[in-house]
């Protein structure tokens, strides 16, 4: 029986594209090395109609930002049809605004049966500056979030793009304006220090699998120039023991914490297929910053990292997550 053709979908017109272009190449050739026709398409335009005339029978989401992580392209798949893998539109639509994590995981367990914790946080639109004088209060926010330094970053998008760690008040309102020029609403939260984790779940709730927690040593901050130059980051999957505790059994338990947080929240959100999980163990908890469910899969992006540390070849998990979405319809 021949394989299911596959719409690999990725580009767009985010500030995400040239990452997105990258990990459609990357899934286009591990789809094609385990045998199936593969369609690669842009999110543009044409989209639509090259979706009705091709018909193809699955579609792989490889779009990062806007397009993708927002829930657009997933809704448009659903409407038109077409099985796709990854999340579906609702959950695509909670986690790509990070100021809803706390929320979501507030409903989703009692404080005592969690293990995820988050930093504390104030998130502001544009229209509270430009129309209803917030500028003028600035000089609260420390008090609201803990302090500085403080981590600025825009509440939907990733690749760290518009993220700032600010060390005083004088940095806090360029910051912002930074933030603003990726999103209309800021983030504002407190900086956590500790070990940068990136944690991938792959599955459906209640029978996933966590890969090998990767860890992230950046030489400052871990923002998108430093994802792009190979010299300023250092990657360890699995994390490091002593990284988390000079303790070779503590530092278990903390990897084990830091793995049970990333299937909690996976569950919390409703995803399935794949997604990863952002976080930092600051030394008492797994601090969690962020939910990515259509993560980078380029050759050097950190779930093929924690897949490769699994033994699990990409190209063999490619092909059963479309093959299962094949199976399921939308």
């Amino acid at each position: 029986m021949d394989k299911p053709t596959v719409a690999v979908i990725m580009g767009g017109s985010s500030f995400e594209r040239r990452f997105s272009l990258a990990s459609g190449k990357h899934v286009v050739e591990a789809l094609e090395a385990s045998g199936h026709k593969v369609l690669a398409l842009d999110a543009d335009e044409n989209l639509v109609d090259t979706l009705r005339t091709e018909r193809p029978d699955v579609a792989f989401v490889a779009l990062h930002g806007a397009g993708g992580e927002d829930g657009a392209v997933p809704s448009l798949l659903t409407f038109l049809d077409i099985p796709f893998v990854g999340s579906l539109p609702p959950v695509c639509r909670n986690t790509w605004n990070k100021a809803e994590l706390p929320f979501v995981m507030a409903r989703a367990y009692a404080p005592e049966d969690s293990v995820v914790r988050w930093p504390a946080q104030v998130a502001l639109p544009e229209g509270a500056f430009r129309n209803l004088g917030a500028a003028e209060a600035l000089d609260l926010m420390p008090e609201r979030v803990g302090g500085f330094p403080l981590a600025v970053k825009p509440a939907c998008g990733g690749s760290a793009m518009g993220l700032s760690k600010v060390e005083s008040a004088d940095g806090l309102g360029e910051a912002l304006m930074g933030a603003l020029a990726f999103d209309d609403t800021a983030l504002v939260q407190e900086w956590v220090d500790g070990v940068e984790l990136s944690v991938t779940v792959i599955g459906d709730p209640g029978d996933e699998e966590v890969l090998p927690p990767v860890e992230i040593v950046a030489e400052g901050v871990y923002d998108t120039d430093a994802r792009l130059d190979p010299q300023a980051v250092s990657y360890f999957c699995p994390v490091r023991p002593e990284s988390l505790s000079p303790d070779g059994q503590e530092a278990a338990s903390i990897r084990s914490t830091c793995e049970r947080a990333a299937i909690e929240v996976y569950r919390a959100f409703g995803c399935r297929d794949m997604a990863r999980v952002d976080m930092v163990w600051d030394g008492a908890a797994p601090r969690v910053l962020d939910l990515k469910v259509f993560p980078g899969l380029t050759e050097t992006s950190l779930v093929p990292t924690a897949l490769e540390a699994a033994g699990i070849a990409l190209p063999e998990l490619l092909d059963s997550m479309v093959e299962q979405a094949y199976a399921r319809g939308c």
